[in-house]
């Protein structure tokens, strides 16, 4: 692996107390590049603009996929990744769904791993900061025949964040019309083109007030299935609801690792098709104790209320939350705050 460091870090120019989410990236970045059939040698080199040919597949068909995931300080000032070994089984799990070669697992946690070691700088203490990292892959061949790319390359960004919400009241809209992903489409995938789909609808979404849109079955809207950066959790009485993993919804990797937290808290976790019908009878019936979504970016987020064809419910308002226990659960073992008894916890 070649490893080119910075000559001079920018570091001391980022105001570290008012970032926006993903503007402003740390010093270096991994790059590796598939042409003739086989990955080449893996680079660390400063962050930098990339030179891509006009022609790019990517840029024409879409052969794109990412990752999301974060790395965290703790008190020593030891840096820490959560699960990454997932990640980059899923990341190579959306490559297969999209004709692009997989890339070696060994090979990824090393250089991620050097990456995050070279920048760990950026990398704040205090609960809820946090490096985000982005690693992703695209087809980079200058040819606009619709077909499979014939050279790719993968990548690693770094951004530092704080969180991801700051409103209190989010508020999300039930999908009637539009759709997420098709039963055998992309959505389990981490495709660029998933995300892109969203954003108009999103964007009505936000003219009416609401946050985000909790996406319905493609087939009959009769069934939850995730939000747009988020996995959904529903609390019924003491039952804690999510939809299973399937073609349509992304297996998150914080959805699971709740899951198995509520289990170890003794909670009842269903994971089974939940209907927008016996949702909102649960809201009429005050037996909806709570919403919540899951996910990198936000971790756990507590959802305040949604709309579905023009009727409005409002959830009640819990200082005792599941969500907020699941959260602290979470972030305690991610910031090295308590014991890893599942070994989720990686140190850099």
């Amino acid at each position: 692996m070649i490893v080119k460091s910075v000559k001079r870090s920018r570091i001391e120019s980022v105001d570290f107390d008012n970032l926006s989410f993903g503007s402003t990236f740390s010093d270096h970045m991994f790059v590796c590049d598939y042409a003739n059939g086989k990955w080449g040698e893996p680079q660390i080199i400063p962050y930098a603009p990339i030179q891509l040919d006009p022609s790019a597949s990517a840029l024409h068909y879409g052969q794109a996929v990412f990752e999301g995931m974060k790395a965290y300080k703790d008190d020593q000032n030891d840096v820490w990744l959560f699960r990454p070994d997932q990640n980059i089984k899923r990341l190579n799990k959306s490559a297969e769904r999209l004709a692009i070669p997989q890339f070696s697992e060994e090979l990824f946690l090393k250089g991620l791993s050097r990456l995050i070691d070279l920048d760990r700088n950026w990398v704040q203490s205090g609960l809820g900061n946090s490096l985000y990292v982005r690693p992703f892959m695209f087809a980079s061949e200058a040819c606009v025949q619709a077909s499979p790319s014939r050279e790719y390359r993968i990548m690693i960004i770094c951004t530092p964040v704080s969180s991801y919400y700051n409103d209190n009241q989010v508020r999300v809209k039930i999908a009637d019309h539009y759709s997420r992903a098709p039963q055998g489409g992309t959505g389990y995938a981490k495709a660029a083109g998933n995300y892109a789909g969203q954003f108009y609808p999103t964007q009505l979404a936000l003219e009416e007030g609401y946050q985000q849109i909790i996406w319905t079955d493609a087939a009959t809207h009769q069934y939850i299935e995730e939000a747009g950066t988020m996995n959904l959790f529903f609390r019924i009485g003491d039952t804690l609801i999510t939809a299973p993993t399937s073609d349509s919804i992304l297996d998150g990797i914080t959805r699971k690792s709740i899951i198995q937290l509520a289990k170890d808290r003794g909670l009842q976790v269903e994971t089974r098709q939940l209907a927008v019908s016996e949702l909102i009878e649960a809201a009429k019936n005050n037996m909806l104790k709570e919403i919540f979504g899951s996910g990198t970016a936000v971790v756990v987020l507590p959802i305040h209320g949604f709309g579905y064809k023009g009727d409005e419910y409002q959830l009640p308002i819990n200082e005792d939350s599941v969500a907020q226990m699941l959260k602290s659960d979470l972030t305690s073992i991610q910031y090295n705050q308590s014991p890893d008894p599942h070994g989720w916890r990686v140190k850099v």
